[in-house]
């Protein structure tokens, strides 16, 4: 389930990166490559998993598809905070940096 989720929410931002890809001022590139990332994690995790339990891997108990779901949205919701801070600290359209001026003045 943590697989599925990532590699959906890599696939959305890829799409979303790749329609406005020559300007990317949203930094979208960079939460498709976390997303891509985790989903490159879970995969590895996948197939080490499938070594250890073959057959039964097909097999989840409903809890264990819960708790996977639950840290498939976790890991979503920190990649778009990370995100988040990333485009804060970038400040691409120079938003924070002409507030904080403002108020200095």
């Amino acid at each position: 389930m943590t697989l599925l989720i990532s590699v959906f929410a890599a696939i959305i931002a890829t799409i979303v990166w790749y329609k406005n890809a020559p300007k990317d001022t949203w930094k979208v590139g960079t939460l498709a490559l976390m997303y891509w990332g985790a989903s490159l994690m879970w995969m590895v995790d996948a197939i080490f998993e499938y070594a250890e339990l073959k057959e039964e891997f097909f097999q989840p108990a409903a809890a264990d598809m819960l708790n996977d779901a639950f840290l498939g949205m976790t890991v979503v919701a920190l990649g778009l905070i990370i995100w988040l801070v990333v485009l804060l600290v970038k400040d691409p359209k120079g938003v924070l940096r002409a507030k904080l001026l403002a108020k200095k003045n």
